[in-house]
């Protein structure tokens, strides 16, 4: 029969002799067929399967001259043999047609799922395993290499090493131990931290009487473990250990083990981000034993282990999932990340892969100053932190395989949970994931939810109406508890009366396509709604209308003008009823479904003008807190003036600058939908001005791709206001933007564009700030000279504003560009006329920094005592500021005075509290200043020369 091998290199093969396949990426083709033989294959999954997620331009082409080379090869080697092969064109795709027992790889599995049946005798389960281990020729796919190859092989290694250590405890029990001991050895070399492999292995020793040898075999698998993992043998292995010190029998070989190595020990940061477990959870037994099949999967050598759990909206994919995680946390030691992509919010646009991406790594408190720009590399980051750690990886809500590819793990051990309302199918295909689709609950899933919920008491007093609920809910989670949430808050009410009601609600509302569960929960959110007092049933409609994903309390009095004092029982009123939950204390969230009800119920029972006032209260609410909170943060550059509140608005204001931070960032996701809504309804003066107000803060949080995203709607709504000045403002942002992510020459531009449009309004102030940027693009494009003319012009023009703090900020620019280019005297007596500017303005980071600019050339100028004075200044001042990354910095630079002053002793201290920062930060600086340390202060002179500044 003709067949196609893999287990091995890629080849076809009929009784005798061996047919050519051609090049690697033939053979690749091949293989991707040969995987789904008898399934359709995509031309865009087989490109992924060769050349990964980045193809050269001509792979679709070079795929089809493949598949037709190996068509003209399946048929010439098909004449000969028996068992053709035929390559034909389907619906989806390209299929090998084949019995799956022509495929090595299927062969192999079908083999090894006969020898587990428990029924079978150890002599049939021998023989099968035995020729099934005979099926491996080498290296699978050996000869081809890239992603999905990498992932496929260490997954059939894994087979094989299960299948191994079968057979060998089938061998052991079949009074033939010594056979075994061959194969198990030259496995273990490959996996030697793989404990079941090594526990057959010393079965097999011992059984053979070979007991030294089996104890020599002990030692080095328990050295290896505490040297790689630090940990000790499992359980199972100590015992074989113990009872072979003591001389006694091991006892029957386990039937069926599963090869699975030890986990590897808790490192760093342990993100615990899962939310609040469901109260009540029942059902759903099925799904939770799939998915806990999974976990064995998860386990190196094996793939990065995927389940996608679809199903329609409000079936409990969210509940299931976050059940489970925390069901099983104590299998994750490494840590549970979280994060709802909002891929079906109908009242906004989905959370994008990038911000969380940086969700996560800020989770494992990666600082700032490590995250690059560019998002694919700060995926790579991502997947670099995950390598060699056992993480479960949530990913709520996704849009579609696209929206999460990049959050997915990229190395064994990790497991990424999947939700979404759709049927990931090409998840499956080029990931390899596990589907699982969630139904509605079942008559008795759903009358255990309601007893779990109400009491066995109630629901069996009432058994007839426990059963019409079931039936008007459709076996929809969501509905179900909403129902038992009213039920339980009115328990002198018999449930035949809340059946009765859900049934008249039933023919209420327009409801969706008919037939779909999700039809159904309208009914039940009508009524609840209808139970409502009037100004929480306002409240809800008008939580429609909020771009989400959260909103506080301060909030939503500003959205439903109302006082502070009575709006929380409001939303403690919908909290209890389950139209609003409170994952976060004093933060509020719409279920999707809950929102889009809310939103409707705005649309058809408030006027227009109701909605547009609203929603103009909202914006002004975080319009006047977000300027407040940025004016904390230091001198704006903006000087935004905003249209005065609205009545019945009210801002917050936060206390200090440490209260404006912790707003922006619980804050920051809302801002950012809130300026894409304020774009879409018109609010766009709102728009320009929430981006100006965002922007110190992502900054100072490195996030550029957020920055640039809000700059690019406040633009467009800048042209559509067709206000020039909005426009300056936005191309500045953009151009600093830009700059701060490399792209200088679309930053020189934009920033141009500005300096012409303040130049045409008469405005120096944001023509000084347009100088400021334009001189750090020229720095960067190491153009110094050009950077000191903008530097000096920005002086000029807020020299014209009486902006002393800006002022003092150009007045050091121009200092360090001076000392940068040698003109040392020149920087102290720029920096010292910055600092006399700087005083009493509240600038304090302008004059740390100005004080760094002065240590960094009274250096040069070998005024070394004064250079250490002002090196101190700058640290105790960004120590203030809470700014640890160039507090840390100072203190390097501090001891490189101390150093060039021969003052050995401060040197060394001064060195040691940087590195100290600099470890905790996890900062790559913190490696040279150790090495210089374990130098002993050596007197290299390179040691003096201060690096370069960014």
């Amino acid at each position: 029969m003709l067949q196609v091998r893999l287990l091995g290199p890629v080849e076809l093969a009929a009784p005798g002799r061996m047919t050519e396949v051609g090049p690697p990426q033939r053979r690749a083709v091949l293989a991707a067929l040969a995987v789904d033989a008898g399934r359709p294959v995509a031309v865009d999954v087989m490109i992924r399967r060769v050349w990964g997620p980045a193809p050269p331009d001509g792979a679709r082409r070079s795929v089809y001259s493949h598949i037709a080379r190996i068509r003209q090869i399946c048929e010439r080697a098909g004449g000969a043999a028996g068992g053709r092969l035929r390559l034909v064109r389907r619906s989806g795709g390209y299929v090998l047609e084949a019995d799956r027992e022509q495929v090595d790889v299927h062969r192999f599995r079908r083999m090894v799922r006969q020898a587990r049946a428990s029924t079978l005798p150890d002599a049939a389960r021998a023989l099968l395993l035995d020729e099934a281990v005979g099926l491996w020729r080498g290296e699978p796919l050996s000869g081809l290499d890239g992603p999905w190859v990498e992932r496929t092989r260490e997954a059939w290694r894994r087979e094989q090493v299960d299948a191994t250590v079968h057979w060998a405890h089938a061998q052991t029990r079949l009074g033939d131990p010594a056979a075994a001991i061959g194969p198990l050895s030259a496995l273990l070399d490959d996996h030697p931290l793989v404990e079941p492999l090594a526990e057959a292995l010393i079965r097999a020793l011992y059984g053979a009487g070979r007991g030294a040898e089996a104890l020599e075999r002990y030692a080095a698998v328990r050295r290896r473990l505490a040297e790689e993992l630090g940990t000790e043998p499992g359980t199972a292995l100590r015992e074989v250990h113990r009872l072979i010190l003591r001389g006694q029998a091991l006892g029957a070989a386990p039937a069926a083990p599963a090869a699975v190595p030890r986990p590897q020990p808790q490192r760093g940061v342990v993100p615990a981000q899962l939310p609040v477990q469901a109260r009540g959870f029942t059902g759903r037994e099925e799904e939770l034993s799939r998915l806990d099949a999974l976990l064995g999967a998860a386990r190196p050598p094996a793939p990065v282990v995927i389940s996608a759990v679809s199903g329609t909206a409000g079936v409990g994919k969210t509940t299931l999932a976050v059940h489970w995680g925390h069901r099983m946390r104590g299998h994750f030691p490494d840590g549970q990340l979280y994060v709802n992509l909002r891929g079906f919010d109908p009242a906004g646009p989905a959370r994008e892969p990038a911000e969380a991406l940086r969700g996560f790594l800020d989770a494992f408190e990666v600082p700032p100053a490590r995250i690059p720009g560019d998002v694919e590399a700060q995926a790579a980051l991502y997947r670099s932190l995950l390598a060699g750690r056992r993480v479960l990886v949530v990913l709520d809500n996704a849009r579609d395989a696209a929206h999460i590819r990049l959050l997915l793990p990229g190395a064994p051990g990790s497991l990424a949970l999947v939700t979404s309302r759709n049927r990931l199918t090409s998840l499956a295909a080029t990931e390899g994931a596990h589907l699982l689709a969630l139904d509605v609950f079942t008559p008795a899933e759903a009358a255990a939810m309601l007893t779990a919920r109400l009491g066995a008491s109630r629901t069996a007093a009432e058994p007839s109406a426990v059963a019409d609920i079931v039936t008007r809910c459709a076996g929809l989670p969501l509905a179900l508890a909403v129902v038992a949430a009213r039920a339980a808050a009115q328990p002198h009410i018999p449930l035949a009366t809340f059946a009765g009601e859900l049934a008249d609600a039933d023919n209420r509302l327009d409801v969706l396509d008919g037939g779909d569960p999700v039809s159904r929960v309208r009914a039940v959110l009508s009524w609840s709604y209808d139970a409502l007092g009037p100004a929480a049933a306002r409240l809800f409609r008008l939580l429609g209308l909020h771009p989400g994903p959260d909103v506080t309390a301060p909030a939503a009095a500003s959205l439903a003008a109302l006082p502070l004092a009575r709006v929380k029982p409001l939303l403690a009123e919908l909290t209890r009823t389950h139209l609003l939950a409170e994952p976060v204390p004093g933060r509020y969230v719409l279920h999707d479904l809950l929102r889009a009800y809310a939103a409707e119920l705005a649309r058809t029972r408030d006027g227009e003008d109701d909605r547009r006032r609203a929603t103009h209260r909202m914006l002004d609410h975080y319009l006047h807190t977000a300027l407040a909170a940025q004016r904390l943060l230091g001198p704006p550059p903006d000087r935004i003036v905003p249209h005065p509140v609205r009545q019945g608005v009210t801002p917050e204001e936060p206390a200090d600058r440490e209260h404006a931070t912790a707003w922006f960032a619980a804050e920051h996701p809302v801002l950012l939908n809130a300026v894409h809504q304020a774009f879409a309804t018109g609010f766009d003066t709102h728009v320009w001005q929430l981006a100006a107000a965002l922007a110190t803060f992502c900054q100072r949080r490195v996030l550029w791709s957020d920055w640039t995203a809000t700059q690019t709607v406040a633009l467009a709504a800048a042209h559509r206001l067709g206000d020039p000045a909005a426009e300056a403002c936005v191309r500045r942002h953009l151009g600093n933007a830009a700059s701060a992510l490399g792209r200088q020459t679309e930053a020189r531009a934009d920033l141009e564009r500005a300096a012409r449009l303040y130049r045409d309004l008469g405005d120096p102030r944001g023509g000084a700030h347009t100088r400021l940027a334009l001189g750090r693009v020229a720095r960067r494009q190491e153009r110094r000279a050009e950077a000191l003319e903008h530097a000096l012009r920005a002086v000029e023009l807020f020299d014209a504003t009486d902006d002393r703090a800006w002022q003092a900020m150009a007045l050091n620019n121009v200092g360090w560009y001076h000392a940068e280019l040698g003109h040392h005297q020149e920087a102290v007596v720029r920096g010292e006329q910055a600092l006399a500017l700087v005083a009493g303005t509240g600038h304090t980071s302008g004059e740390a920094h100005t004080w760094d600019t002065l240590g960094y050339a009274r250096h040069h100028l070998g005024h070394h005592e004064e250079a250490a004075a002002c090196y101190r200044r700058a640290a105790a001042l960004f120590h203030a500021l809470g700014d640890r990354y160039f507090e840390a910095d100072i203190l390097a630079h501090l001891g490189d005075t101390h150093h060039a002053a021969h003052d050995r002793e401060a040197a060394l201290d001064a060195w040691t509290r940087s590195l100290t920062l600099f470890e905790e930060l996890g900062h790559p600086d913190a490696e040279p200043l150790r090495a210089r340390l374990l130098h002993h202060l050596g007197e290299d002179p390179a040691d003096t020369v201060l690096p370069e500044r960014a």
